[in-house]
């Protein structure tokens, strides 16, 4: 789908839901994409990216930046604490603070660097075994937590089990923010993202339908 029928799509969720035109960031999934793809998207303008892995990022992004202004980079897939360091110098925003030995490394490394990006706490908020973030009884407390190492949180991010409705977990993570003060959503993909502006996300990941389906490296 082209890009500006997905920020068309975007511009009439938020009418739809009464919110203020331009208030969701649409973060652009370049993970697994060739540079060829990438390119044509920085080329049409957008300048919001999203990617899973640091490895990959650095790979791709320093480049990228010397040739186009503005670029924003936000890393939305987990983070393994000896990644921290390069995490925090390549991206503008981390989507994935999940657990107390990421939060001090990250507290402890803006400390040493001087700067930290804006963070995102994950929750999970199916309680899958298999999948990252901070259990949602748990998120009250975390969220202290990371105040105290004054950690600039933003806001909260999930990805909700594929088999369940999306919205009930959009919904979820709008009430602990709301009740923690927190402003920012990052929630909503490809498949659902318009749901997700309709229950407040602030910023959407949308990759397959802007690039099409990934391509394995």
């Amino acid at each position: 789908m082209p890009l500006h029928d997905i920020k068309d799509k975007i511009a009439k969720a938020e009418k739809n839901a009464g919110r203020i035109a331009g208030s969701v960031t649409l973060i652009a999934v370049s993970k697994v994409q060739p540079n060829a793809r990438v390119k044509a998207v920085l080329d049409e303008g957008h300048r919001v990216f999203g990617e899973n892995k640091v490895q990959e990022a650095a790979a791709k992004w320093p480049d990228f930046r010397t040739q186009y202004d503005g670029i924003a980079l936000h890393l939305i897939g987990p983070l393994q604490t000896n990644k921290t360091r390069q995490a925090m110098e390549l991206a503008d925003s981390i989507h994935t603070l999940d657990r107390p030995k990421l939060a001090n490394t990250l507290a402890r490394l803006a400390q040493e660097i001087g700067r930290c990006p804006e963070l995102f706490i994950q929750v999970n908020t199916g309680e899958e075994e298999q999948k990252a973030g901070v259990m949602p009884a748990d998120a009250d407390s975390f969220i202290k937590e990371c105040r105290s190492l004054d950690l600039p949180v933003q806001g909260l991010m999930c990805i909700p089990p594929v088999e369940e409705e999306a919205s009930l977990h959009f919904a979820l993570l709008a009430k602990i923010a709301e009740r923690n003060g927190l402003d920012g959503l990052s929630m909503g993909m490809s498949s659902d993202f318009e749901k997700a502006i309709a229950l407040g996300a602030t910023h959407i990941r949308v990759g397959s339908a802007i690039f099409g389906e990934r391509v394995a490296t």
